[in-house]
């Protein structure tokens, strides 16, 4: 069976805490990614920002983008899941808190990302599938 290892993308670029948002639009643009890491000045998780965070929790409220840092977009406890941990786990965790992209800790370091675009290439249609409703039945957090 596949570990977070096996599916996810390696290396993760993290957001520091203190960076606008419109600092984090521009490595969303230049990795390519909707999401990224936000990381302390302990180079620990705080949470993740994804491209509808900054667009429905700034834009659409009337925020500043230059002015809102990524710590004003991280809430409450980061989910995560260790390198080793099996695809089951993974799946679990995604599904349960209603998430598409998942940060992997290898100890206290973020070592990759999972996204549904990893996890289709390791499941089957029928799980893929599965995963999907899952997900889509409520509306999703990141």
């Amino acid at each position: 069976m596949s570990t977070a290892r096996d599916i996810m993308h390696p290396g993760a670029e993290c957001i520091g805490e203190d960076d606008t948002l419109e600092s984090a639009a521009r490595m969303m643009r230049d990795l390519h990614v909707g999401a990224l890491p936000i990381c302390g000045k302990d180079d620990r998780l705080h949470g993740i920002i994804t491209d509808r965070d900054i667009i429905v929790r700034c834009i659409a409220e009337g925020g500043d983008p230059r002015q809102m840092t990524a710590r004003e977009m991280a809430q409450g406890t980061p989910i995560w899941v260790d390198v080793d941990a099996d695809q089951d786990e993974v799946l679990r965790l995604m599904e349960s808190n209603k998430i598409r992209r998942l940060p992997v800790m290898d100890g206290q370091r973020i070592v990759g990302m999972i996204s549904e675009a990893n996890l289709a290439t390791h499941l089957d249609e029928r799980r893929m599938h599965q995963f999907a409703e899952s997900i889509y039945s409520a509306q999703p957090t990141n």
